[in-house]
């Protein structure tokens, strides 16, 4: 129901750790049973008090946690993804990120995570994306036959803010949420509180 980056309480070297001790060995575990994997894998994971636990693998963007890394990301991804297409990834420069914080605050439809109520019109888009840093990620969104943005399912739009800080940039995406109007529509409030 949303996210924010980068993660201040990690350790430094947290991503290394963890290319290290889950992402290559995933990588090679799939090579050597001949299903090579090519193109973006996230890995979902948790923090628990006996170390790092892997709740997923997703090879999709349709992720909060995917949306906010790359609202973050100053190297053009068309890069990388070409890269990975064609056999070319490990001559690639490691990806940079800037240092200004993100939050994503997902807008879902009543109902969800069960039955979902859809087929309700979604106005204040243009007046969310008029907070600065604003833009919004649609997921379960159609154009209806007048042209308005309809709800088609459960998450329905991601509403991402970067800003100078956390305060920032958690304050601009709720902002534009309230400008978002959804009938029945639903989403969290403590959206990196823990860090603004």
């Amino acid at each position: 129901m949303g996210a924010y980056s980068p993660l201040p309480w990690v350790a430094a070297d947290f991503v290394e750790e963890i290319t290290r001790t889950v992402a290559i060995p995933t990588i090679r575990q799939l090579e050597a049973e001949g299903t090579p994997f090519i193109g973006l894998l996230y890995c979902g994971l948790i923090v628990t008090e006996n170390g790092v636990r892997v709740i997923e693998f997703n090879a999709r963007f349709g992720d909060p946690e995917t949306q906010v890394v790359l609202a973050r990301l100053k190297s053009p991804l068309s890069q990388y993804l070409l890269a990975a297409a064609t056999g070319a990834l490990a001559e690639q420069p490691e990806p940079e990120f800037a240092t200004d914080p993100a939050v994503i605050v997902v807008v879902a439809s009543e109902g969800y995570p069960g039955k979902v109520t859809a087929g309700r019109v979604i106005s204040g888009l243009s007046q969310a994306a008029q907070v600065p840093g604003v833009h919004t990620v649609h997921a379960a969104t159609a154009r209806g036959s007048d042209g308005e943005w309809i709800a088609t399912g459960g998450r329905v739009l991601g509403v991402v803010a970067r800003g100078t800080d956390f305060a920032e940039a958690r304050s601009r995406a709720y902002e534009a949420v309230d400008k978002i109007k959804l009938e029945g529509s639903q989403n969290r409030t403590d959206i990196a509180a823990r860090v603004a």
